[in-house]
């Protein structure tokens, strides 16, 4: 099974309707919807920080609220093409659109879709930002149809989507005493209180977000922990620069991705470091893997085996 690959999402809305079922459709509907798959949502802003309010918003817009084609057919709730795909498909309006034996593959895939280089900006946000990531959403080119963000908004406000983000928000955030304990030989119990900063979890390794003005030292203090720490799990120099809303993981990274991500197909702008942070892997063992120098450039529409 291929992780992260090219989606096309472009003419789904309009081949499916959606904007007419939007309008017909009954509350009912919706409503049954969103009871059985907030806890999937949830699930991935667990994992990946992708607010559940999206994801629900987005697959009731796209799959009709569960009620379209490809939704019945293929458990495909959003609509991701055949592109780069070894599994199954299915044919509709001309098209190749993936087929899932599960509901659980769809909203996995989409994540995986979430978690490119081009959306990373997105993860800078207040995870109850819904207006926010809409916005960037529709900015960054994820849709081509104008109200796209309004749309996604108007779900949201009406359907309440945001008390879901907030229900999973305490499960997201660790302590910083469990970060402490993470490496105990490279943190400091003096200070680490001395900033409250929000913790992530990802791949079961537990991370923060780089804010403006950053490094490992500044990150390092607040966390009580040493920069020389950090910057070996995130395997640069100590003095590296980084920028706003980057990843920087608090423990040692995997040596694999997570079952279920097995290949990336590199896109333009990714190097090795950064589709190693993508998915929490050691990038020395990541271009091991391929055979290729980690000191190589990476060209885009290389697929990469991730394990």
């Amino acid at each position: 099974m291929k992780c992260t690959v090219v989606y096309i999402f472009s003419a789904f809305l309009t081949l499916c309707g959606v904007g007419n079922a939007f309008s017909q459709k009954s509350p009912d509907r919706y409503e049954a919807y969103i009871d059985r798959y907030y806890t999937l949502a949830q699930e991935q802003q667990q994992q990946h920080r992708i607010p559940a309010s999206i994801t629900l918003a987005q697959g009731l817009l796209e799959s009709a609220a569960g009620e379209s084609q490809l939704a019945v057919e293929a458990k495909n709730h959003f609509g991701i093409k055949c592109h780069d795909w070894e599994g199954e498909g299915i044919e509709y309006k001309g098209d190749c659109y993936r087929k899932y034996d599960n509901e659980q593959q769809s909203y996995q895939d989409h994540s995986s879709f979430l978690l490119r280089s081009r959306y990373q900006e997105l993860y800078s946000l207040d995870i109850t930002d819904y207006q926010g990531w809409a916005e960037g959403l529709k900015r960054l080119g994820y849709a081509e149809d104008p109200q796209y963000a309004n749309k996604l908004i108007s779900l949201i406000e009406r359907y309440e989507l945001n008390k879901y983000v907030q229900e999973a928000v305490p499960e997201v955030e660790a302590t910083v005493d469990e970060v402490a304990a993470a490496d105990s030989t490279s943190c400091d119990d003096e200070k680490k209180n001395a900033v409250e900063r929000s913790v992530y979890n990802a791949w079961d390794l537990l991370y923060v977000e780089a804010r403006e003005g950053d490094t490992y030292h500044t990150i390092a203090v607040d966390m009580g922990c040493t920069a020389k720490a950090l910057a070996k799990y995130n395997e640069k120099s100590v003095d590296a620069p980084l920028q706003a809303g980057e990843i920087v993981y608090l423990e040692k990274k995997h040596r694999k991705a997570v079952e279920g991500c097995d290949v990336h197909t590199v896109v333009d702008g990714e190097t090795f470091h950064s589709i190693s942070q993508m998915y929490g892997i050691e990038y020395r063992r990541l271009a091991r893997r391929n055979r290729i120098l980690f000191t190589e450039a990476v060209e885009p529409g290389t697929v990469l085996k991730l394990r």
